[in-house]
């Protein structure tokens, strides 16, 4: 399976943002990573109040890209990708012993997203001085 130049550009834009973070020993691979619009995976009952899922190298969005898949939601799974790269069997199985909504790992991911995002006041693609 090929990616699209805008699947490849998406990708490199949201390991950048996670890049910043230095939170694991290795920097997230994305040579593997696909993404995969599956809305019909989305209208399944466990399904239903996710817009992207990750399994370990393939992320699942509920929308494009371009069509209301948004650059968060891309770095946000993205991150669940790289916790899976260093945790591979830890990290799934937390959500079956300690669920969704408190789960470190989801925690993690909604902070990495917003420890990443560029602010208002800053140009696209700076690192925040905060995070310098």
């Amino acid at each position: 399976m090929r990616r699209s130049p805008a699947e490849r550009a998406a990708i490199a834009r949201a390991k950048a943002r996670l890049d910043r973070l230095e939170w694991y020993p290795r920097p997230v691979r994305t040579e593997r990573v696909r993404i995969l619009c599956v809305p019909w995976l989305f209208r399944l009952p466990w399904f239903g109040r996710f817009d992207g899922y990750t399994m370990w190298d393939w992320i699942f969005l509920r929308r494009p890209l371009h069509a209301g898949s948004s650059e968060d939601l891309l770095c946000h799974e993205l991150c669940h990708v790289w916790q899976m790269q260093h945790h591979p069997v830890r990290m799934p199985l937390s959500f079956v012993r300690h669920g969704y909504e408190g789960n470190r790992y989801e925690l993690e991911a909604r902070r990495a997203t917003r420890a990443s995002t560029v602010r208002e006041n800053e140009k696209p693609g700076e690192v925040p001085p905060s995070m310098a």
